[in-house]
């Protein structure tokens, strides 16, 4: 069976490509029931005859146990905050369908085939974002989606908040008639926060690169020597994401003729002979000297979580396991999210700390005392009546400071709930929102970066002189944000140029 990779994902949810399943999951589907529904016979199964969690003592006669299904889902559908995106709600979906077709879960056919459709029409139902422990996985969030399969509730369709009844009855399609485990089978598990990581490391990819790119610009307006991203320098130290955006910047600065050569300079008799003070710094600030140092870890931690969320994004997180294979049913905790946790927490620490390096470059670019080469805030017009870029950088602050306070772990808040039967748990889900929140700020962060880049390579006498890749960094920040002079708002600007950010990465 096909797993489902990140770049996989990224086509299904941004490039049109449908996601439909093989005959070979609808046949493990079909198997996982018909073993199910025997097995299932006097026998007292988790879910199928007995009530939820502290109540599972509980046995459930036979002629409620399809109500049972109803009953778990709409007392379980009572979230509240805002609603995932549609792009969100899709990527929770599709990792809902994938796990269930992993023929783990003993779900009805009818029920993924249900699901499938919902995905094929685009009705995305609304789905709150706060509720979920990520213990019993995302209980109250997958209950929403459940919801809108059983016809109630509301969901998203052609851009519009309708009622499910209304979108259903205009595409012909019936409600899910829920048998056996299905309702528990649909909440429990980490599809929710799955989901969410996914696009969370989409967009943190799209982060790194842009911040690996503005820093080797940086490099270059500052004429700084060229030796801090060599690979003999960075080779010597033994971290993979370290030599990697090392290698990234030089690629990116391989055809520039600004940067600085030490044999030329400081390594050079004549140039240095007689000489007391230098007025140029023999080694530029952290900022721009130790971008492998401080993205490379971020890379690394972006590499890890990529493994663990496509590992958790192909697996059962159901709870029990259905095993037709070996004719048994196995109860557990697949369902806790600490996998998902812990590498949300870390991506996010990583994220604000990409965005800490774009406010320090952002500063250093302002500050006329430390570049000694711009005017101060890149101010253009005149000195004390404009005010250039000023106003930018204290939202930038703003911005960085947020992610700092957001990036305390979410994972070690462990809450004891559910009558104490959930006594330790993830919030996994609220990990992967809370990474979302930064990855979104960070963003913020390098827009106003890149804007300042651009005003800065408009000062500079050095234009031609750039490599390619500045150049084409300047052209598109330039198409949609005009050169600044006077003082304007570009607050409008700023959006337009966060979504094209957030959209794409350009290569020369």
């Amino acid at each position: 069976m096909e797993s489902i990779t990140l770049d996989k994902l990224e086509m299904l949810l941004f490039f049109g490509e449908d996601y439909v399943l093989s005959e070979q999951q609808h046949r493990k589907i079909f198997e996982s029931f018909e073993f199910l529904t025997t097995f299932a016979k006097e026998k007292v199964i988790y879910g199928i005859n007995t009530g939820f969690g502290p109540m599972a003592q509980y046995v459930i006669s036979d002629n409620e146990l399809n109500q049972l299904q109803y009953n778990l889902i709409r007392s379980h559908s009572n979230g509240i905050g805002d609603s995932l995106q549609p792009s969100y709600v899709k990527a929770v979906m599709i990792s809902r369908l994938h796990t269930l077709a992993l023929g783990f879960s003993g779900v009805s056919p009818a029920l993924t085939k249900t699901l499938e459709v919902f995905i094929k029409e685009g009705i995305y139902p609304i789905i709150p974002v706060h509720g979920g422990v990520g213990a019993s996985g995302d209980l109250v969030q997958l209950a929403h989606l459940a919801y809108a399969l059983i016809g109630e509730g509301k969901v998203f369709y052609k851009n519009e908040m309708l009622k499910t009844t209304a979108v259903l009855k205009e595409l012909s399609i019936r409600p899910v008639e829920l048998k056996l485990r299905d309702g528990l089978a649909l909440i429990n598990g980490t599809s929710c926060m799955s989901g969410i990581a996914a696009i969370n490391l989409i967009y943190s990819k799209r982060l790194i690169d842009w911040g690996i790119m503005a820093s080797s610009v940086m490099n270059e307006l500052t004429a700084s020597y060229n030796d801090s991203f060599s690979a003999e320098l960075n080779e010597s130290k033994k971290h993979a994401g370290q030599q990697t955006v090392a290698a990234s910047m030089r690629a990116h600065l391989q055809d520039g003729k600004v940067l600085k050569k030490r044999n030329e300079h400081l390594f050079n008799e004549k140039h240095i002979k007689g000489k007391e003070y230098f007025s140029e710094k023999v080694q530029e600030y952290y900022s721009l000297r130790c971008v492998p140092q401080v993205l490379g870890p971020v890379l690394d931690a972006w590499q890890n979580a990529k493994e663990v969320v496509e590992n958790e994004y192909n697996s059962a997180n159901d709870n029990p396991i259905i095993c037709a294979k070996s004719q048994n049913v196995y109860h557990g905790g697949n369902f806790h999210g600490d996998y998902i946790a812990y590498e949300m927490d870390k991506l996010k620490i990583g994220i604000t700390k990409l965005s800490i390096l774009m406010e320090r470059q952002l500063n250093y670019l302002m500050n006329a005392k430390l570049n000694d080469k711009f005017p101060p805030f890149l101010n253009r017009g005149k000195l004390g009546l404009n005010f250039g870029l000023q106003g930018m950088q204290f939202s930038a602050v703003s911005t960085t400071a947020e992610n700092q306070t957001l990036s305390n772990p979410m994972s070690v808040h462990s809450i004891s709930n559910n009558g104490d039967n959930q006594d330790i748990v993830s919030m996994g889900t609220n990990a992967a929102l809370l990474s979302k929140k930064v990855i979104d700020n960070a963003f913020d962060v390098l827009t106003m970066h890149l804007i300042a880049v651009a005003q800065a390579m408009d000062i500079s006498d050095n234009f031609d002189n750039f490599s390619t890749s500045a150049k084409a960094l300047y052209a598109f920040v330039r198409a949609e944000v005009p050169e600044l002079i006077e003082d304007v708002s570009l607050n409008q600007n700023m959006e337009s140029l966060k979504k094209k950010v957030m959209t794409k990465f350009i290569n020369n």
